[in-house]
């Protein structure tokens, strides 16, 4: 099973970037060999808009892969989406991943996306499977619960055949379900290893039910970490601990600096885990020192 690694940019990391910053970490990626790299996507909070970023990514680089993490897909059109990832698939030469969400609990982010949280899982399984329809069909037509087509043909179709992966975030049973239903792949954040393989069971079964079946390769999460020197951690352990009640917000958060991050992902591993996204949860004193300790330090002896 290959191992991957990609790199994380939370809102609060990315707080006060600039110009410089964005290239300086997107050039770092690049020339480190990560395999990926992805953006959160909170439009009240201080980080580049995913699309956007993406296709700064596409432009710049040749090898480094993206993907949002996750995506809102509530409140788009995914007629729209779609060809806008085609797009992206198409100029990176089939570097991009997707992978969606529904979006935090509360907060402003949610009235400006204008969907009602009881519509939203809803929405967000109806338009993968538009999405998927216009990737792949010449012309489309579709009649659903929330979005209507009548025999429209939409391009590029995307580079990666039959269409790129849909990945899903997510640690609910419902979010579950949705992966096994209709994901490629797992990319929970905010989940302890210890619950990571019976959730991992339940898609398994889930998807077999269904009739499908998730790559073994495609299971992954997202794992924030404390870069060293950073903030007092006992706020940000209340802070995540508020994303998860009941769950020990330590079990959540690497805290201890790279050896203890490299421990949580082979633990990770142990439970059917390979690919990562590991993600400072606030801006490290400097990012390409940062990058270069945590891919020789962590992702390379994983990866090799």
């Amino acid at each position: 099973m290959k191992i991957r690694v990609g790199l994380g940019l939370s809102s609060f990391s990315l707080a006060g970037w600039d110009h410089d910053t964005f290239w300086s970490i997107v050039d770092s990626t690049e020339r480190g060999g990560w395999d990926s790299i992805w953006f959160s996507e909170r439009v009240t909070l201080d980080a580049p808009d995913p699309l956007v970023a993406m296709a700064a990514v596409a432009g710049r680089t040749r090898k480094l892969k993206f993907g949002p993490s996750v995506m809102v897909l509530p409140g788009r059109n995914p007629v729209l989406l779609a060809k806008q990832l085609a797009t992206l698939d198409v100029l990176s030469n089939g570097r991009l991943i997707a992978a969606f969400g529904l979006g935090v609990d509360g907060g402003s982010d949610r009235g400006i996306f204008g969907v009602d949280r009881d519509e939203g899982a809803a929405r967000t399984e109806e338009a993968v499977r538009l999405m998927r329809m216009v990737w792949t069909q010449e012309r489309v037509t579709f009649e659903g619960r929330f979005f209507r087509i009548d025999d429209v043909a939409v391009g590029p179709k995307p580079l990666q055949k039959p269409a790129p992966d849909v990945w899903f975030g997510g640690v609910s049973k419902p979010a579950l379900r949705r992966v096994a239903q209709l994901g490629d792949g797992w990319l929970p954040s905010f989940i302890a290893v210890d619950e990571y393989a019976v959730m991992a069971s339940s898609i398994r079964e889930q998807a077999a039910g269904a009739g499908r079946m998730i790559d073994e390769e495609h299971f992954g999460a997202l794992v924030p970490y404390l870069p060293d020197g950073a903030a007092d951690p006992e706020q940000i352990l209340a802070v995540i601990g508020a994303r998860r009640p009941g769950v020990d917000p330590r079990e959540l958060v690497v805290l201890g600096g790279t050896a203890e991050l490299r421990s949580r992902l082979e633990r990770f591993v142990e439970q059917g885990a390979s690919k990562f996204v590991v993600t400072p949860v606030l801006r490290p004193k400097d990012w390409e020192d940062e990058l270069a300790t945590v891919r020789a330090e962590v992702a390379l002896p994983l990866e090799s």
